[in-house]
């Protein structure tokens, strides 16, 4: 059996409750400068860093997410977009930054928010969206259609949007969590879109790299989710 499988079993029932609490808390933006105590120490640590001379015509990404995106109890620096940035500037590629992560937010939220994000012209929508609905239960041929229809609109805005694969643990059994995956490479496919192909690797269902709720990554967790991502990214801003 797959590790990350096997980990997902292990955790989906202890942290299935917890997991569905943050779900339904899709009202409110995270802070992200929060602070959970001692319980979460070492995650959220405060660093000095210089600010990057981003040029003003480079290309503008938005990661169009959830709390994940957002980094939920970490440094707003400390999430994987401005992890993705700090490296991709050290490489040569800067992208200037807008993290549209809202905790708790589905398919259906980022469908509503996406018309408004993309009137400020955005040249990336990294799309991170969909571990709420599987959780939650949704009907798979309402998220593949939200899916679908943002990043039609993506395009249709003259953005390139990428797609992040998203995987949930087996709470509502093996057939809905491997539909709930496959999905994704399905639209990915029939749009021709590109794709982080299992954007939680290495990251879903390891305590090592989420903090006590065992869902939301830790700060070594979001560096492991940018490398997952950097590669896709890269290619995009790179023309290849």
């Amino acid at each position: 059996m797959n590790r990350n499988l096997f980990s997902w079993r292990v955790l989906s029932a202890q942290a299935l409750c917890s997991l569905l609490l943050v779900a339904c808390n899709g009202s409110a933006e995270p802070d992200s400068k929060a602070r959970l105590g001692d319980a979460w120490s070492g995650q959220a640590q405060d660093v000095e860093r210089e600010p990057l001379a981003i040029p003003a015509d480079a290309p503008l990404v938005i990661f169009l997410g959830d709390s994940i995106s957002a980094g939920l109890h970490l440094n707003a620096d400390q999430a994987f977009p401005a992890v993705l940035q700090r490296r991709l500037f050290e490489r040569k590629l800067p992208f200037r930054l807008v993290n549209a992560g809202v905790s708790g937010d589905t398919t259906a939220g980022g469908l509503r928010r996406i018309d408004w994000l993309l009137q400020q012209k955005p040249q990336v929508v990294v799309v991170e969206l969909g571990a709420n609905d599987g959780l939650r239960g949704i009907e798979l041929a309402a998220i593949e259609s939200n899916l679908r229809q943002i990043l039609e609109r993506i395009r249709a805005a003259g953005a390139t949007p990428i797609l992040c694969a998203m995987h949930v643990p087996p709470s509502y059994g093996e057939p809905y969590s491997t539909a709930f995956h496959e999905l994704y490479g399905r639209v990915a496919k029939d749009l021709a879109v590109p794709i982080v192909p299992s954007f939680l690797q290495g990251v879903g269902g390891m305590p090592a790299y989420n903090l006590e709720d065992g869902m939301h990554p830790n700060v070594r967790g979001h560096e492991l989710l940018a490398n997952n991502v950097e590669a896709t990214l890269s290619k995009v801003l790179a023309g290849d």
